[in-house]
């Protein structure tokens, strides 16, 4: 379920399926060119670059992004045609992907405010879930989630940190867990490892992001 996945740093996600489908390029260091669909969670500089974006997309790029933000992508570009609006809680479908649209916030903290109506996506690809956070806390609606593979930042600060993060899979028990956003702005490469050590043993947890 994660051989196609690779992370680039932060949330930085490509999944390869028949379609290339990216969510918050950053930091990306070549012109792949080769996004089919490009998935945003939030507006933050290290979710939506464009400079990182361009590097990405093509011509036919379908971008998904929340409601609040679709103007953040003024400058390049695109076909109105080509960008799905999103906000909390609906389902949508882009290329033949059904995805639902998470809520992604702070509980206390003011970086992320639910009245942002930033998202977190929950994908189905080739009949599995996929669940990609963003930066979010615990949540009513994220414990909610029925997954196969969950992607989940631990680094703290700005998301939930590691043990946070541990007792979110243990929640929604998804059969594999990758956890993203640490080692770079915010949180250690180590915490890795330590969110490892409290997560349920029957779930499996990859390590992909080793930068």
């Amino acid at each position: 379920m994660i051989d196609n996945v690779t992370i680039n740093t932060q949330s930085s996600i490509r999944i390869e399926d028949e379609k290339i489908i990216r969510f918050d390029p950053f930091v990306i260091d070549n012109d792949y060119n080769d996004a089919d669909i490009i998935f945003i969670t939030h507006s933050h500089y290290d979710h939506l670059s464009l400079e990182d974006i361009k590097k990405v997309m093509k011509e036919d790029t379908i971008f998904v992004i929340p409601e609040t933000e679709s103007d953040k992508l003024s400058g390049l570009n695109i076909p109105e045609s080509n960008i799905i609006k999103v906000t909390p809680n609906n389902e949508y479908e882009v290329l033949n992907y059904k995805f639902t649209t998470i809520p992604s916030y702070n509980n206390l903290k003011p970086f992320h405010r639910k009245n942002s109506g930033w998202v977190g996506y929950l994908i189905t690809i080739n009949n599995k879930k996929y669940y990609i956070a963003g930066d979010t806390d615990i949540t009513e609606e994220n414990k909610q989630i029925s997954c196969d593979v969950a992607f989940i930042p631990i680094g703290g600060t700005f998301t939930m940190n590691y043990k946070e993060g541990a007792e979110l899979t243990n929640i929604i028990k998804p059969s594999i867990v990758v956890p993203i956003h640490y080692g770079s702005i915010v949180g250690k490469k180590k915490d890795a490892d330590s969110f490892k050590e409290l997560v349920n043993p029957e779930i499996e947890v990859v390590i992909l992001l080793n930068n």
